[in-house]
């Protein structure tokens, strides 16, 4: 595995030099902006990700307004009281009559409410979760909330500044360069292996878990 020094080497060499990619690296928000998002945003934000998984990202923009009406604004608890019918209405009214992508918005809901309950807010969990344990909190979205797995908790977690990777297909092929993993890490040995990699790093770049991401992801060179 090469040091992140060597990484950033490479992706300097590819993308016209150390100060292109430093100002393309991404930054997370900090506790207290986290924390100021209302938990509907977040909900809203994570069923809009549900939703544009497999479908066009401008279609389902275009679409959310109307999302936001036919669900209330998010807010989660009335949400966690819709049954199928009310979810299939909703859906409908927004445009986009998936009903399994309908009822992970319920599921999700009923998970916010959750974390409210164990947390004081959805917000104040998202905000405290430590980025060196990123990979435990993938699997916590992925077994109790709907339809999070694969890429789309991480797209999310990514949109709302949370520190932490996106496994795309540039990731994955610098992963594999590194000897990191030999596939798309998709196991939860393969996740944690991941994680150590990401860990050592930002430790020793000084740089959050998604500048580390995207550093690898332009390591790989255009045209990959």
């Amino acid at each position: 595995m090469r040091s992140f020094d060597q990484i950033f080497a490479m992706a300097a060499g590819h993308h016209g030099g150390a100060k292109a990619v430093a100002a393309a690296l991404p930054r997370p928000l900090g506790h207290d902006a986290l924390l100021a998002v209302p938990d509907a945003q977040w909900l809203s934000i994570l069923s809009r990700t549900v939703f544009s998984a497999g479908f066009a990202w401008k279609v389902v923009e275009a679409k959310w307004p109307a999302f936001e009406d036919a669900f209330g604004g998010f807010v989660p608890g009335p949400i966690t009281l819709m049954d199928d019918e009310a979810l299939e209405i909703a859906a409908r009214a927004g445009g986009i009559p998936h009903m399994a992508k309908a009822r992970a918005v319920r599921d999700n809901a009923i998970l916010f409410r959750e974390l409210a309950s164990e947390h004081g807010s959805a917000a104040a969990f998202f905000a405290g979760w430590p980025p060196e344990r990123y990979d435990a909190l993938l699997e916590l979205l992925k077994k109790r909330g709907g339809r999070l797995g694969g890429s789309t908790a991480q797209y999310f977690l990514r949109m709302m500044g949370i520190d932490g990777w996106i496994t795309t297909t540039d990731v994955t092929a610098a992963l594999v360069r590194e000897g990191v993993v030999d596939k798309a890490p998709t196991s939860r040995k393969a996740m944690a292996a991941v994680q150590g990699a990401f860990n050592a790093w930002r430790v020793e770049s000084g740089r959050p878990l998604c500048a580390v991401s995207k550093t690898l992801a332009l390591s790989v060179g255009p045209g990959h």
